[in-house]
Order: C-alpha cells, then structure tokens, then sequence
C-alpha cells in the first residue's frame, strides 16, 4: 500500500524470491553443519594420527569456503535486495520489529567470515589445538546465526503470544522456535554430509576415499535419523490452518511435499548403498546425484514453509499482497484507489475500469499471480469464468480458497478487477448475470455449478469424473468434497440447492446431452490450439484434407487420441465442450458450411 509495485508479470517477483532463496538457504545449511563436518573430520585424522584425512579436510576446507562465502555470501545479499523489491512492507515489519536480532545475527556472521579465513589459511601452520578451537568459534557463530535467524522466520509463520503483546521475545520464541532450530540443526548436518560426497568422489587415494566416504555416509544417516522425529514435531507446531494446508488442502504443497519425500527416500538409498554398504561404488554421478537429491528436498520443504503461511506474509498479520488484516475494514469502506499510494487514478470512473482493474490487480494479485507466466497463471486459472462469475468468487475469495487474500476495496473496485481479467485478459463481455450461463446451460442447476465449481472444473471434466455414477452417489458426493478430495472446499449451500446441483451434473451424462457452446466457439479453438501447425486448406500443413470425407463423430474421437493418430502431437488439453465445438467446426467446414 505504501511502496511501488514491482511489476513483472511474466515472472512475478515471488518466483525470484524462491529460486535464490532455495540456493541460499541450501548453501547457508551447508555452512552450519559444515563447520562442525570440519572440526570432528579434522579431529578423527589427529586422532589416528593419519596425515591423508588431515589433507582431505585441508581440501575439503577450501571447497567449504569458496561455495559458503561466496555461493552463500552473494544470495544472501541477492536475498535482502529480492525480498526488499517484491515484498517491501514484510521486510520493513521483519526489521523493525527484530532490529536488534538482526544486528546481533550480522555480528555472529562476521566472527563467521574472520574464523573461517583463519581456519583455513592457517591449516598446518598452527598448533593443531588451537587450529581446532578455531573451527569449534566458526562452528559456534555459525550455529548462532542459525539460531537468530530461525527465530525471525519462525515468528513469520507461527507469531503467537507477539499478536498479544508486540514483545521482542514473544515473536522470537515463538511455537515453533524450538522444533524449526532442532529440525534446521539436523538439516544442516545432513546437508555437510551430501557435499562431503563431492570431495570423496574426487580422491584418488582408494583407501582415504573409501573411508571418508563411509564416514560421511554414517553422518548422513545419523542427520537423517534426527530429522525426521524433529521434522514431525515442527508439524505439529504449525497453527491450525497451515496443518490443513499441508494436510492436502493446499495441491501445490501437496506436490511439494511428494517431491520432498522422493528425494528424502533418494538420499536414504543412496547413501545407505553407494557410501555404507559399498563405498567402493561411491563416483562423481553419484555425488552430484545425492546433492541434487538435497537440493530438491530443500527446495520442497521451503516450498512447504513459505506455502503454509499463505495467505499471510506474516501470519493473521499481513497479507501475502502487503495489506494488514486489521486495515481491511477502513479500506473497504474508502476504497483501494483511496488509500494506496502508488495507483495512477485516485478516483473512481466508469470509463476507466480496465486502468483501475490493473492497478487493482498489481496491488492485490501479482504477489502471487503472474500473467502467462508458469506460477499460478491468472490468465490459465480464470479462463472458464464469466463476469457475474468471477464477481461472484471475489466476494467470497477468502471463504471458498482459505490461502487467498479477500478483495479489499469498494464494490466498483471489485468490478474493474473482474473487468480487467474477463475483458482486459480473455476479451469477453463484462455482462451482468442472465437466465443461464455461457458454456453451461439453463436452469437453478446449472447457475449454481457456475457460481460454486467452474471456478476449478469444466463441465467436461466433471462429466469425466463422474462417469459411472449414480444420481444417489453425485448427490452424497456433494455433502463430503473435502473428505473426496482436501483440496476442494465443502459445498455450502442448502440441501436443496445440492439437489439441484446434484441433478445437472447427472443430466450431464444424460444421452445425446449436449453443453451449448457460443457461437463460433470452434473457430476460437482452431485458432488457439491448431493454427501453430495448420492452416485449415491452404498454406502450411492444411488440416481440412486430412480428415475429408470424416464424420462428425470420428472427428471428435480422433481429439480425444491425437498422440497415438501421430505421435508428434501432443495430446489436446481442452474441455469437452471445445472439443466438441472445434469437431463441429471442422465438420461443417469439410461439408463447405459455415459452422
């Protein structure tokens, strides 16, 4: 509200936020758990008197340095200059109210820098004992930074009694404090443990790399078996809404959290085989192998933590667009345009919704939503709403998807957004609601799926979904979504209204049942899903020849198989109901008629 937006609607500044956060935080656990890989390898070779261990730490020494201080030195700073830029109101909160923990965490960092340099450079130049006090102060300070920063970022998720009473020490050890530092802890070592295997692999000493290999495998397995009791704790930490998120509520922690168990299962075999059992196997592929399979559950379980908060910045605090929960209500009675400082129209004009609906989406959506970019695309998650539609979902956003913000502003404001996304996007008509709904039919049935599922699903997956079943079970199906599916939200609406909805989506499947499609729909298919490849008779690689003499219906099966007609075509991603538009079309064009 009170800082520019910085718009990149192709990439969306959340997108950049994640992709040098992941790097960073994988490299800064590498640097707490490193230091103490150092001291205890270190220790093992003065132990057993064994100058080849001394001179792999030595090496493996440097390579610590050179990926912490510089990998994790410059995404630390990209880190503050990204999150400064996309999200300034969060990061103007996080220092002003933990000031002095970041400058407390700044010290320990410095002390960091300075006992590395020295650990490193003094390597068999100084007393064997002091050179290892020197790695415990850099494992120390290390460990220190991890323990203030988690506080910070802990407070983000989980603020508890500090939305009571605003104290420092409320906010830092907040619920989750003392989970996240023992999980973080344990990831930190598991992570010295993986690029450990990037040193090993590059010996050429068979002996020191099969025991130093082994080593690392057994410190690897040891993280793990820490992590994963300390891991399940942290969870149970999370406020109520954030579990059911992560419970399945939310797809795209979902499919997080799949990848992030891949990868734990991944490092568990792998480590447990290559490096245990048989080090002997241990190779460069191997290493690069574990340590991207370390990348990838990093990336999942930040993924998962940042996802969890939504739709907050800072939990029950900020939302994820910038906005405090508590300003909401004056807002909504000013107005956006009213209240925010960066907006190009202050005021109100019926002939300027589609300047306004973009403003109000820069303020309100970009945080999360990119414009045809690959994360949460605006233009792919809305294409099936209409305008009384999308009205319809932006009063009760909040209500039917728990991990978006509500709209905040007047009624109008609400109406130049829907207008800029149903005109201003797609190019349809902003028309107020009529007796039925475009792509959908007549009657109370049909206008109570477009209020309440076109938002997620087309009528042609429904009708997919759904083959089979009877009328009893779609109706009892409709008292238990979220037991169906977490994702989906529970029906509200009254036992009558499910019947009604209940009985058009079993007419759905009814036979010779059709779905009206607007006119000259099928021309509009052609053009965003065939055009690329073909011109319908003249021109490159005409599609009319191809199918002459066909019938409507082998048309319209050969959509549903276009991989296995030529498997340089990838299978056709459109609803039923286009594919059966864009089969009339081709029909009536093939007969000569105009579809």
């Amino acid at each position: 509200m009170n800082y520019p937006v910085w718009y990149l609607p192709e990439i969306g500044g959340s997108t950049l936020i994640a992709l040098i956060a992941i790097v960073h935080v994988f490299v800064s656990h590498f640097a707490v758990g490193g230091g103490l890989y150092l001291v205890l390898a270190e220790r093992k070779g003065v132990r057993e008197q064994n100058p080849d261990i001394l001179a792999f730490t030595r090496a493996h020494s440097k390579f610590f340095l050179l990926v912490t201080m510089v990998v994790g030195g410059m995404t630390g700073v990209a880190i503050w200059f990204i999150i400064s830029l996309v999200q300034p109101a969060g990061t103007s909160l996080l220092i002003h109210n933990f000031v002095f923990g970041w400058a407390t965490e700044w010290v320990f960092f410095l002390v960091e820098i300075v006992a590395l340099f020295i650990y490193f450079y003094t390597f068999d130049r100084m007393a064997r004992r002091t050179h290892l006090v020197i790695g415990w102060i850099y494992f120390i300070a290390a460990w220190f930074s991890l323990f203030l920063i988690n506080g910070i970022i802990g407070f983000m998720l989980t603020p508890g009694q500090w939305l009571v009473d605003g104290d420092f020490w409320s906010g830092f050890f907040n619920p989750s404090f003392w989970p996240a530092l023992i999980f973080r802890t344990f990831v930190a070592l598991l992570m010295a443990g993986l690029y450990a295997y990037v040193t090993c692999a590059w010996q050429k000493n068979q002996e020191l790399k099969f025991t130093m290999t082994r080593f690392s495998g057994k410190w690897v397995l040891v993280a793990l078996a820490g992590a994963v009791p300390s891991g399940f704790w942290y969870l149970s930490k999370l406020p109520q809404p954030a579990r059911t998120l992560v419970d399945g509520a939310s797809p795209t922690i979902a499919r997080a959290l799949d990848w992030g168990l891949y990868a734990v299962l991944a490092i568990l075999l792998l480590s447990l085989v290559f490096t245990v059992i048989m080090p002997a196997l241990h190779n460069r592929v191997i290493a690069f192998v574990v340590l991207a399979c370390g990348l990838l559950f990093m990336g999942a379980f930040e993924w998962t933590r940042e996802a969890a908060r939504r739709p907050y910045v800072v939990n029950e605090v900020m939302y994820s667009n910038g906005i405090f929960k508590d300003e909401v209500d004056d807002i909504n009675r000013q107005g956006l345009l009213g209240s925010a400082r960066w907006v190009r129209i202050r005021e109100f004009h019926e002939e300027s919704l589609l300047e306004i609906g973009q403003d109000l989406f820069k303020h309100q959506c970009h945080a999360c939503h990119t414009i045809g970019g690959f994360n949460n695309d605006i233009v792919a998650r809305t294409a099936n709403f209409s305008y009384p539609a999308l009205l319809t979902y932006l009063e009760t956003i909040h209500q039917r998807r728990y991990f978006m913000p509500p709209f905040v502003g007047t009624a109008d404001e609400m109406r130049a957004l829907a207008t800029w996304i149903v005109t201003g996007l797609h190019g349809k008509p902003a028309e107020a609601a009529g007796p039925s709904v475009a792509g959908v039919g007549d009657g109370a049935g049909a206008q109570l799926f477009a209020d309440n599922c076109i938002f997620c699903h087309d009528t042609g997956l429904i009708k997919a979904r759904t083959g089979g079943w009877s009328p009893d079970r779609v109706r009892s199906a409709l008292d238990k979504l979220s037991a169906l599916n977490p994702a989906m939200p529970d029906y509200a609406g009254t036992a009558a209204e499910k019947d009604l909805l209940a009985a058009f989506l079993v007419s759905l499947h009814a036979v010779g049942s059709t779905v009206p499609v607007a006119e000259g729909a099928g021309e509009t298919v052609f053009e965003t899903h065939c055009a690329m490849c073909h011109s319908l008779v003249e021109g490159y690689n005409p599609l009319l020849p191809k199918v002459s003499g066909w019938s409507r219906e082998r048309v319209r099966a050969a959509l549903d198989m276009l991989e296995k007609l030529q498997p340089a075509m990838p299978p056709m991603v459109a609803s039923g109901e286009e594919k059966d538009a864009l089969a009339e079309f081709l029909y009536k064009k093939n007969q000569g008629g105009q579809p």
